[in-house]
């Protein structure tokens, strides 16, 4: 299933997830770092939702009071709440 995020209070624009059986099978992020967020796609891809979340959730980038890892956890939060 493909599931659409935008961020708020980072450089990236849209993060769009693949998620399978409650496992992300593929992220792409447009905008932002591309070389740091080519890699968090890269480790999180084959992960289970609740364990992405667990890992990036809180995660703050320089003085902003999130980051987008943080943002990835909080798509994923309101990926399972439209989910169920």
């Amino acid at each position: 299933m493909e599931f659409r995020y935008r961020p708020e209070g980072v450089c990236s624009q849209e993060m769009i997830f693949n998620i399978e059986n409650d496992v992300v099978t593929d992220l792409k992020v447009i905008g932002g770092c591309s070389g740091n967020l080519q890699g968090i796609a890269s480790l999180v891809k084959g992960l289970k939702v609740d364990e992405v979340i667990e890992k990036l959730r809180g995660i703050k980038c320089g003085f902003k009071l999130t980051s987008c890892p943080d943002q990835i956890s909080k798509a994923l939060e309101e990926y399972k709440q439209k989910v169920g």
